[in-house]
């Protein structure tokens, strides 16, 4: 009897748990089938939302002279219409944030999810939305940002065309604000922007550059894109008086090579006109060193493309300057490349996302690098000659085994530009870290080749080298190389073991090269 009842009931919990899984595996298909179709829901009212193109391009609309004919700007309008719909719901939340990681997916693993939060989350002013402004707005909107101030008091003309990122010949005519706005919407809708149609002065900075209004948020970074050199001056100097962060875009116009496009604090762009230009202004105001620059250090030539004279019949008419579009503004064409803007701009917009985001970054600067490497090429071999003579060597005719290439190697890429003892980067030198012993039959440091007139050369490998200051290079060859102290004895163990990291990365970046 006992037996029966055991049995029975271990079938009636065999039953109950077969049940109990069954319903729990049709209430979670249940639940995931409709969350699928809300999905589909949701994707299909986004591209209901998304204006249709048509079978006519808007450029096949335009007038003789450029201009949108009446049935092009009704159907543009109802496309604007249509695309500002779709933002102002993504701007109220209404628009699915799996869709946003979605389009945002390759920043966010190159990022991590912390950088890409920080990057949603800020509020960027650009000032100067031409041919730099465009692109880097562009960049920007479409990697995350939500925030987007716009400053600038012009129009999208047919000039424009060769080099902004996102007009198009039914844009000629309208502000170059409200244009980028217009074109991004349709690509990242839940970005807001707060588009200002008017020219960046000190007098209206307060207003223009202040907190975004409705979370009372101030500007994480500004972009200079401004290509007038008061407006750029005062812009430049109203941000360093205030500590807005701001990176400001050089002369881009006349410039051809890209590899010749660096970053770097003001004070090193000696080789950019517009950039000496407004270096000088700033420096009467007391301002000589931190703000980025993005610049070229192209120079002109012959055949290469300069600012273009006025004709001579306009100077005879005299009043050259009331031909300008505003007070202080040039006159004269400046050749661009359609091309080199677009450089710039990403460069700019590069250069803010990996500071908002807290991604690492370590810039080369490109002033004089190869005259630098020939002077840090030439203070070693110096130091090597002097070194071995005092070890009792014949240094007439003693060779390094180290190229321009090789010192420019190690001092960007392995010591990053910088001292390894005090992380100054000017009036670099590279020196032996270890003395060697001193005589031929210890392994001194002179090798001599019994070739074709037995050639010295010093036994110096890459790896032993490290990047100092010319200041302290001469303290570390008195006391390290020519004396007798050991490393561990001059300098402290954090030193000894940056340069000890250092070396190690040499070996590895050495299977490379």
């Amino acid at each position: 009897m006992s037996s029966w009842l055991s049995r029975s009931i271990s079938s009636q919990q065999t039953q109950l748990a077969v049940t109990a899984i069954v319903s729990g595996v049709v209430v979670a298909g249940t639940i995931f089938g409709l969350q699928h179709a809300r999905q589909r829901l949701r994707v299909e009212d986004l591209k209901r939302s998304i204006p249709d193109l048509g079978n006519e391009h808007q450029a096949e609309k335009l007038t003789d002279y450029g201009v949108a004919s009446r049935p092009s700007i009704i159907a543009d309008e109802e496309d604007e219409r249509r695309s500002a719909a779709l933002a102002a719901r993504a701007q109220r939340g209404d628009y699915d944030e799996e869709l946003i990681l979605e389009q945002l997916a390759r920043n966010r693993v190159f990022l991590n999810d912390t950088g890409l939060s920080r990057l949603r989350s800020s509020f960027i002013i650009v000032v100067g939305c031409g041919g730099v402004g465009s692109h880097a707005t562009t960049a920007l909107a479409r990697s995350g940002v939500s925030k987007i101030r716009l400053i600038d008091f012009d129009q999208v003309t047919l000039s424009s065309l060769n080099r902004h990122a996102v007009a198009t010949l039914a844009d000629v005519g309208t502000p170059k604000v409200h244009c980028l706005r217009k074109r991004l919407e349709q690509v990242t809708p839940w970005v807001a922007f707060d588009c200002r149609n008017q020219l960046f002065g000190l007098e209206a900075a307060e207003v223009l550059l202040g907190p975004w209004a409705e979370e009372d948020q101030r500007p994480d970074y500004i972009i200079d894109a401004i290509d007038n050199i008061d407006s750029k001056v005062a812009l430049l100097s109203y941000c360093h008086q205030h500590s807005l962060p701001v990176v400001s875009s050089m002369g881009a116009g006349c410039k051809s090579d890209p590899t010749r496009v660096f970053i770097g604090d003001i004070s090193t762009s000696t080789e950019d006109p517009l950039s000496r230009s407004t270096r000088r202004r700033l420096r009467a105001q007391g301002i000589d060193t931190g703000i980025p620059v993005v610049y070229s250090t192209e120079k002109p030539g012959p055949g290469k493309a300069q600012l273009l004279p006025l004709p001579e019949e306009e100077f005879v008419k005299g009043q050259v300057d009331e031909l300008g579009v505003l007070p202080d503004f040039r006159i004269r064409i400046l050749p661009v490349l359609g091309t080199m803007p677009a450089v710039f701009g990403y460069v700019v917009a590069n250069h803010v996302i990996l500071a908002i985001s807290g991604y690492p970054h370590d810039y080369i600067t490109g002033k004089a690098r190869e005259k630098l490497y020939d002077g840090i090429l030439s203070h070693l071999q110096g130091i090597e000659e002097r070194v071995a003579a005092a070890s009792g060597y014949d240094i007439v005719g003693l060779k390094l085994p180290v190229t321009k290439e090789d010192v420019g190697y190690l001092v960007e890429e392995v010591y990053r530009g910088k001292s390894v003892v005090s992380g100054i980067p000017t009036r670099l030198a590279l020196i032996r870290w270890r003395a060697r012993p001193r005589t031929e039959d210890e392994g001194g440091m002179v090798e001599i080749k019994w070739g074709e007139g037995r050639q010295k050369s010093s036994r110096l490998d890459l790896s032993e080298l490290v990047c100092m200051t010319k200041e302290e290079a001469a303290v570390h060859e008195k006391e390290i190389l020519r004396g007798n102290m050991r490393v561990e004895d001059l300098y402290d163990g954090e030193i000894l073991r940056r340069v000890e990291r250092r070396m190690e990365e040499q070996r590895g970046y050495e299977v490379y090269r």
